[in-house]
C-alpha cells in the first residue's frame, strides 16, 4: 500500500505505484461522493470516514410519511438550482479522458448527479440513480426534475424568495437545511399522469438498488483487469461488494481517496489526497499527454 505525504498531492513515489498497476490493464472505475465535493456538493461523511451529523432521507419513511415526503421536496426545492448548477472538476475530466483513451471501459458511480457524464464519460453506471429524474411509485411516469421544480413553485408562490434561500445550507445530495416552520403549509405536486407519490429516481437509505442496474454495473465491472475505487470510503455494501468480487476473483484493487475506507486492506496501492488533484496526474502519464 502506497499513501500520500498529507498535502493532497500524492509523492511521486505514489503516482508510479499505480501507474504500474494500472498502466496496459483495463481499469474499471468506482466512484464515490469525493469525485464531486470538489464540484461544490457535500457528502455524508468527511475524509475521516465519520458520519455527518445529519440524518439522510430513509426510504421507509419517505414511504409511509406524507410529513416526510413534504419535508423532503420543500428541502430539495431549496437544494436543487445549486446542485444542478454543479460543473465537473478535473477529476471528472480526468476520468472521462481516460475512457476516450481505451483505459477505462466505464464508471460505476454511487453518485446521483450527472457530473461524469456532463465531464464527457459516455460509459455511466449510475449504481443510485439519477436526481434530475423524477417518478411515480404508482404508474412509473417519469419526469424532469426541472420541470418538477417549476410546478413546485408554481404550487408555492412567494415561498422561495420569503426564505432567503441564498442563505440556506446545501446538503448532501440536493437537499438543503431548511427550519421546521418553513416546511409547513408547503405543497407537493403528484404524479400528473395517477395522481400517485412522486420520488426522486434516486436510492435511498435503506433500499435496495434495483436489479437492472446491479446486473449493468457487474456486466462492466466483468471487463475489469483493475478495480480503481476513487473518491467512496466503501462505508455502504451497495459499492463494497465490487470489492469482495474483485478480491475473490483475484482482480487487483487501487485506490484513491481523502481519509481510511473499508477496504483499505485489500488494495495494492492506496493514495490519500484529493482526487481532482491526483486522477489528473494519473491521466497524464497513463495517456502520455
Amino acid at each position: 500500500m502506497v499513501s500520500s505525504n498529507g498535502s493532497g498531492a500524492p509523492d511521486l513515489g505514489a503516482l508510479s505505484e499505480l501507474d504500474r498497476l494500472l498502466r496496459g490493464k483495463r481499469t474499471v472505475v468506482l466512484a464515490g461522493a469525493g469525485c464531486s465535493t470538489e464540484s461544490g456538493i457535500p457528502d455524508y461523511r468527511g475524509p475521516e470516514g465519520i458520519r455527518r451529523n445529519r440524518q439522510p432521507m430513509q426510504y421507509q419513511e419517505f414511504m409511509r410519511s406524507e410529513r416526510a415526503r413534504i419535508r423532503y421536496w420543500a428541502r430539495s426545492t431549496i437544494g436543487w438550482p445549486r446542485f444542478r448548477s454543479a460543473r465537473p472538476n478535473p477529476g471528472h475530466h480526468a476520468l472521462a479522458a481516460l475512457e476516450e483513451g481505451g483505459l477505462v471501459p466505464g464508471v460505476i458511480t454511487q453518485n446521483v448527479d450527472g457530473l461524469h457524464q456532463a465531464a464527457g464519460s459516455r460509459r455511466v453506471v449510475e449504481l443510485h440513480g439519477s436526481l434530475s429524474v423524477v417518478r411515480c411509485l404508482g404508474c412509473g411516469t417519469s419526469l424532469s426534475r426541472e420541470g418538477y421544480q417549476a410546478r413546485l413553485l408554481e404550487l408555492n408562490p412567494g415561498w422561495l424568495d420569503s426564505l432567503g434561500a441564498a442563505s440556506a445550507e446545501l446538503a448532501p445530495d440536493g437537499d438543503a437545511e431548511l427550519p421546521v416552520w418553513a416546511e409547513s403549509g408547503f405543497r407537493i405536486a403528484p404524479c400528473p399522469e395517477c395522481g400517485g407519490v412522486l420520488k426522486p429516481d434516486v436510492v435511498f437509505f435503506g433500499e435496495n438498488v434495483p436489479r437492472e442496474r446491479v446486473e449493468e454495473a457487474w456486466a462492466l465491472f466483468a471487463e475489469a483487469e483493475v478495480l480503481l475505487v476513487v473518491g467512496s470510503s466503501l462505508a455502504v455494501y451497495s459499492g463494497r461488494r465490487f470489492i469482495y468480487r474483485a478480491d475473490d476473483e483475484g482482480i487487483p484493487i487501487a485506490i484513491i481517496n481523502q481519509g481510511p475506507t473499508r477496504a483499505d486492506e485489500f488494495a495494492e496501492v492506496k493514495i490519500e489526497g484529493r482526487v481532482g488533484t491526483i486522477l489528473p496526474g494519473l491521466a497524464k502519464r497513463l495517456l502520455g499527454r
